[in-house]
């Protein structure tokens, strides 16, 4: 690598969508912006999270100065638990985005050690050779931040997730002055947000949503059930003041949207008139046109609020005939299934369900900004190179051709996770690959890593089942005490006569072999699983999981 050149490295979020992590550097110091997780695919059984793959990082752990987190959502902060335990160094981030870390690290029990450092937009601060200015970004969560990174070779800047809006309900809008600054200053190199690069026109403000919500509390006759991301704080105060405005009391319902609420409030995005929030359990006793519950499971998860009063297994919310459950959120692409599950069910109850169908006006809007303010961000900051983030091979690749459609950047370069980018005042080329990849994890612990072997038997053992061989064996003679008992999980083809051939080839296998053989247990189980291998596999065409166990009594 060029000493003298900054190195782009990202771990995480090129390529895919979700877990966001970049390295940069310069000589001996490192920063990283956001530290994310992914949520698996359905081949990754038993898995609960995916996290980037830190080699690099603690490789080069007394390098690294500190994390900047451009905002609080789960795909920029979830992995971070994670890092922590491993790499104990300055979190840096907006007070909202802290609030959020601040709970997750507890459930982890690493909050007291760790060291988290406020943001505020508009103000400046050094780290290491770098000097970071955080700026107001929109986006479907409160109190976001773009990135921009003075080095010794120029300025870098990372837009994090974004939209351009002028109207934020909290009033806290995008600042378009300070990209227009920059612009002016000189930009050498952009990394910016290419979720929604493949929409075309501009994405709408979050008061887009207004006039269809309004139509929709003033129309229902009887519960309003609402639910939206529980992180969409911009959304709960919309729906709160729509439900004052029209007379009727909110509970909350959901572990998620409680805690959620609460931080809002707390930290003044959210602000209800005295009265307005009610008891769940006060539900029942209010006439239903007076009520909306805002209810967390906006994606059709199996154990949330949503979930259970869909199939009447809440204590407090019961969903009947004529009520209405608006889902005001989109689907994440692979809960298409689960939300249709939870739909089918609400029209079992005979409930009536809005979803966002694009026709009969807004009951959500995107938090990312669309192709119109991918260009406007290009035009305002005029980078001399240009790297698209967060998203998918084809996203990055989109990305790139609208960059190259402005015909300002000089360069742009597509990086994938890994891939080290050198950057001087001058140039910027693809020099090598550090050490990438995903961190599986069980149980959304920090240390439960799953190997991809494990993957790979639990794969084994959904697609073909298990058979368990259990046989007994006299110590001192060596001979098999009574019948072997064959145990088969998932795998009943003719199950009977596998049974009877399976203790005739285990008996077989221990005539044939030698006094020595049967000394050794582990050379025993070997034998006896590949020839039932051999005998299941030539009599069923199937290939199960064969596990000899073998007890001395």
């Amino acid at each position: 690598m060029n000493t003298d050149a900054l190195k782009i490295i990202p771990l995480g979020g090129l390529g895919e969508f979700g877990m966001n992590c970049m390295a940069v550097r310069w000589k001996d110091d490192i920063l990283v912006i956001d530290a994310g997780l992914m949520f698996p695919e359905d081949d990754l059984l038993g898995v609960d999270i995916v996290v980037p793959d830190l080699t690099y990082l603690l490789e080069n752990r007394d390098k690294v100065r500190g994390i900047l987190l451009t905002h609080g959502h789960e795909d920029h902060i979830g992995g971070l638990p994670h890092m922590l335990s491993q790499l104990n160094v300055p979190v840096y981030g907006t007070e909202f985005t802290l609030t959020y870390v601040e709970n997750k690290l507890d459930e982890h029990k690493l909050l007291d050690d760790a060291d988290l450092i406020e943001m505020i937009p508009g103000e400046s601060f050094d780290l290491g050779p770098f000097r970071i200015s955080p700026i107001r970004v929109t986006h479907s969560l409160v109190d976001c931040i773009a990135l921009a990174v003075r080095t010794p070779v120029g300025v870098i800047v990372h837009t994090g997730d974004f939209k351009i809006d002028l109207a934020s309900p909290d009033g806290k809008p995008f600042d378009l002055h300070a990209f227009a600054q920059l612009g002016k200053e000189g930009v050498l190199l952009l990394l910016q947000d290419s979720t929604n690069c493949d929409r075309p026109g501009w994405t709408p403000g979050e008061l887009a949503v207004v006039p269809r919500l309004d139509e929709i509390f003033a129309r229902c006759d009887r519960r309003l059930f609402f639910t939206c991301f529980s992180s969409s704080i911009h959304r709960i105060k919309l729906a709160m003041d729509l439900a004052h405005k029209h007379g009727r009391k909110v509970a909350l319902v959901g572990r998620s949207m409680d805690n959620a609420t609460e931080i809002a409030q707390d930290l003044g995005y959210i602000d209800p008139p005295p009265g307005l929030i009610i008891h769940a359990g006060q539900v029942k006793d209010m006439p239903p046109e007076k009520v909306c519950v805002m209810i967390s499971g906006t994606q059709g998860e199996p154990m949330s609020a949503l979930s259970r009063a869909a199939v009447d297994n809440h204590k407090f919310a019961r969903i009947e005939a004529g009520d209405t459950v608006l889902f005001s959120s989109r689907v994440i692409p692979g809960n298409e299934k689960p939300i249709a599950n939870v739909v089918d069910h609400l029209y079992r109850r005979k409930a009536k369900v809005i979803q966002d169908d694009g026709r009969s006006g807004l009951v959500h809007v995107s938090g990312h900004g669309s192709q119109e303010e991918l260009r406007m961000m290009i035009n305002l900051l005029r980078p001399k190179y240009f790297v698209p983030v967060h998203g998918d091979y084809r996203h990055l690749t989109q990305h790139i051709e609208i960059a190259v459609g402005t015909g300002i950047p000089e360069k742009t370069v597509l990086l994938e996770d890994g891939e080290v980018l050198e950057l001087t005042a001058s140039s910027a080329e693809k020099t090598t690959k550090v050490t990438s990849g995903r961190i599986l994890i069980d149980s959304g612990s920090t240390s439960d890593v799953v190997e991809d072997i494990i993957i790979r038997d639990r794969r084994h053992l959904s697609e073909a089942g298990l058979v368990l061989a259990i046989i007994t064996i006299d110590k001192m003679t060596g001979k098999q005490q009574g019948q072997p008992e064959i145990v088969t999980r998932g795998f009943a083809v003719n199950e009977q006569g596998i049974t009877s051939e399976a203790r005739r080839v285990i008996a077989q296998t221990l005539e044939q072999s030698s006094t020595e053989e049967k000394r050794d247990w582990m050379l025993m189980k070997e034998k006896i699983r590949a020839d039932l291998k051999r005998k299941i596999q030539k009599n069923t065409q199937r290939r199960p999981m064969i596990m000899p166990v073998i007890l001395e009594i």
